[in-house]
């Protein structure tokens, strides 16, 4: 049995529960989640072995530790997004600008007008790469870069939406070079991590690479399938198809960067993969979150304040696009950078925002209940937007609060 460390505050017991449930019957293997409730810490719970072998020869035990941190798959594009944003707030980029402004090479194939905001939406065209990127592209950022400026739309840019799995990062990291003059890992560290103290990176350091678990491909357990609440789980027809096809957008979107790109791999951590390739631990993913909304608790000192200003916020929550994903090939919301609540993104309210990571992380905010959600998993179940873990430990999450008690 799993032994679950860390500590929840008084009225939310039933979440280390939950959490323990996901190492029972849902097939994790090493994990972590914190919450904060209204800039607050309330939830800061780790188990399991950070760095599993499996299918191979068996290796010692290594526990989740307080500090271990994982590679957080996509859940790096909402601190992607929230780079450009502070640009944004701090006057600095015009969301509404044409990309081609900021980055002259973008203007190929008609792109010239295109404004930076559709980028964020996922409204670009730009989800696949005609020519998928190598290993040696993806750890020399100029290469990808160039590469996905070169890209022609997959759709005339604005008119329909559709989730961009890797090239995200480089079309909004891009910006924010030309921008600031700072790679994006180094603008999100000197101007977020730091001040807010988040272990969070794009671009792993060499000094916390020993922190780091070990993500495994698994399976889906077969607990999973009713999902809590009776809850579907199981993908339509079309979606299998669209990825079993490897001509179809959808397969060549995720095929951007070929496969032999590996996330365990000390190289690929240490470059900046500002799509998928950040790294944090689930107390920073919710301390962050939770500073998106509202300020958030600083042990001896006044609060630090909420990263964006009321304007920036309404305006990054959107929902900006809703509706058939040609990508993802079922309806989704985005608002700037960030998926929005619906059937295939849950979190814990029509109000929330955040990022899911493909396998099973997920950071959100919810600024109607106050919530900040961190939970990182080295466990990579099949799903893009969340799998039965997150469900039931946001499901629990919504029975401890005063105000959603009742009405899960």
């Amino acid at each position: 049995m799993v032994q679950i460390q860390g500590w929840t505050a008084q009225g939310f017991e039933p979440v280390r529960e939950a959490f323990a449930r996901n190492f029972r019957e849902y097939g994790e293997l090493g994990a972590a989640f914190a919450l904060h409730v209204h800039g607050r810490p309330v939830v800061d719970l780790w188990g399991g072995d950070a760095r599993p072998e499996v299918g191979g020869r068996p290796a010692p035990a290594v526990p989740w530790a307080a500090d271990t941190a994982q590679v957080l798959r996509s859940v790096t594009k909402g601190l992607t997004a929230t780079a450009a944003l502070h640009l944004a707030q701090h006057g600095h980029l015009d969301l509404d600008a044409p990309v081609a402004s900021y980055w002259p090479e973008f203007r190929e194939h008609g792109k010239g007008a295109l404004p930076v905001r559709w980028l964020l939406s996922h409204q670009a065209g730009l989800p696949a790469l005609d020519v998928p990127l190598r290993l040696e592209d993806v750890l020399t950022w100029e290469r990808a870069a160039a590469a996905v400026a070169a890209q022609a739309p997959a759709w005339e840019p604005g008119t329909a939406h559709g989730y961009h799995p890797y090239t995200f990062g480089w079309l909004v990291g891009e910006v924010i070079r030309r921008v600031s003059g700072r790679t994006v890992g180094q603008y999100f560290a000197e101007e977020i991590a730091r001040p807010y103290g988040l272990d969070l990176w794009i671009g792993l350091p060499a000094k916390v690479a020993p922190r780091v678990g070990r993500l495994v491909d698994l399976p889906a357990p077969e607990a999973a399938q009713a999902g809590p609440g009776g809850l579907r789980v199981r993908p339509k027809q079309a979606v299998v198809d669209a990825y079993r096809d490897p001509a179809s957008l959808t397969a060549r979107a995720f095929a951007s960067v070929r496969s032999v790109v590996d996330l365990n791999d000390p190289a690929v951590q240490a470059a900046e993969i500002p799509g998928a390739g950040g790294i944090g631990t689930a107390r920073s993913v919710a301390r962050f979150y939770a500073a998106l909304i509202g300020a958030v608790e600083q042990p001896g000192g006044e609060p630090l304040p909420p990263l964006f200003g009321p304007e920036l916020l309404a305006r990054a929550m959107g929902p900006a696009v809703s509706g058939p994903d040609r990508v993802l090939i079922v309806n989704s919301t985005f608002g700037l950078g960030f998926f929005r609540h619906g059937p295939t993104s849950p979190m814990a309210s029509p109000a929330s925002f955040g990022h899911p990571g493909r396998g099973g992380s997920l950071g959100f905010a919810d600024p109607e209940l106050g919530l900040g959600f961190g939970y990182v998993t080295n466990g990579m179940q099949p799903g893009v937007t969340g799998d039965i873990r997150s469900r039931t430990l946001i499901r629990a999450v919504r029975e401890c609060l005063p105000e959603t008690a009742g009405r899960v």
